[in-house]
């Protein structure tokens, strides 16, 4: 671990508020006005608007007009949520101490933004970290629905090489991290958190999963990715695997980590890596033999019988 000092007191620091909008006048508002109220006051705002055909656009316009903090509209790349939240990520123009993506229908706790930063300050600042954690469901019109899984397993590379650990509307990572995403200027990835979880635990940075919930997941067919949770989740998540859907991902995120300068990742990632993709390109005995001396598993049981059911159908 470097012993390069942590960034200056969290109340001074300045938060780079990453949001991804598209047609999202109807629950905006709601976002904004959970942002503005954070405790945390030393944050500007920068959307990414992917085209949007609704009102988002002049309500990030009455937003900016009513706060003293910064807040800026750009227009995305119109080729998904992916490339618009990487567009964001790897953009060296954007320049702040720490940075926090934002959906544009969440519903963020108050004390959001400074309680991340309570952890991210503990972390050298030379030392890439992330910040994410468990959120609270709720329906489209607000109502509480649940709650995300409790993971409690480590969060490292073998972790992150056959799952995604946390939502990147809960993700704020330090300006360490930042470079990172720069230096290894990848846009192409199968999903942008899960890429933030892959690249920095790779690089031997610092990860850290809150089980403490600090925002509202608003669940509607418009979502990204739900929730996770139910049978009809596992029964979709198994349909994907059957239909090559998580080879095809696991194809992208290797072949993204296999494109960045070698010196990026760790020399014991380097090895896992190595081992991981072997196993997906070896014969039926030896896969498995591989990819028991990768070791990468899952948060929970059902998962990792789940990884060992792609392995034996070759699906990994």
């Amino acid at each position: 671990m470097s012993t390069g000092q942590s960034c200056q007191s969290t109340n001074v620091a300045l938060v780079a508020i990453l949001m991804g909008t598209k047609n999202g006048a109807a629950f905006l508002p709601d976002q904004l006005r959970s942002i503005a109220d954070q405790t945390h006051e030393n944050w500007f705002l920068i959307a990414s608007d992917d085209g949007s055909a609704d009102a988002t656009r002049a309500v990030l316009a009455r937003f900016a007009a009513s706060q003293r903090q910064k807040c800026m509209v750009r227009g995305g790349p119109r080729l998904g949520a992916r490339a618009n939240f990487m567009s964001l990520a790897i953009d060296p123009t954007i320049q702040a101490d720490y940075f926090a993506f934002s959906d544009q229908d969440d519903v963020w706790h108050r004390d959001k933004l400074r309680r991340a930063l309570v952890w991210l300050a503990s972390v050298p600042n030379d030392v890439p970290a992330l910040y994410g954690g468990r959120t609270e469901l709720i329906t489209v019109d607000g109502k509480p629905c649940g709650m995300s899984p409790l993971f409690v397993r480590r969060p490292t590379f073998r972790n992150a090489l056959v799952q995604s650990l946390a939502g990147g509307n809960t993700m704020v990572f330090n300006r360490a991290a930042k470079t990172l995403l720069e230096t290894a200027a990848v846009s192409d990835v199968a999903v942008h958190d899960w890429w933030l979880y892959q690249l920095i635990s790779a690089a031997g940075g610092a990860i850290h999963y809150d089980p403490q919930p600090m925002l509202q997941y608003r669940q509607h067919p418009d979502n990204l990715f739900g929730s996770n949770l139910g049978w009809r989740a596992r029964l979709d998540r198994i349909r994907m695997m059957l239909d090559g859907g998580f080879r095809a991902w696991n194809e992208v995120n290797v072949s993204a980590l296999q494109g960045i300068p070698a010196h990026l990742i760790a020399p014991e990632n380097r090895v896992v890596l190595r081992l991981f993709v072997e196993a997906r390109n070896s014969s039926f005995i030896r896969r498995l033999m591989l990819l028991q001396r990768c070791g990468v598993y899952r948060q929970t049981l059902g998962g990792n019988a789940g990884v060992y059911l792609a392995t034996l159908m070759n699906l990994i």
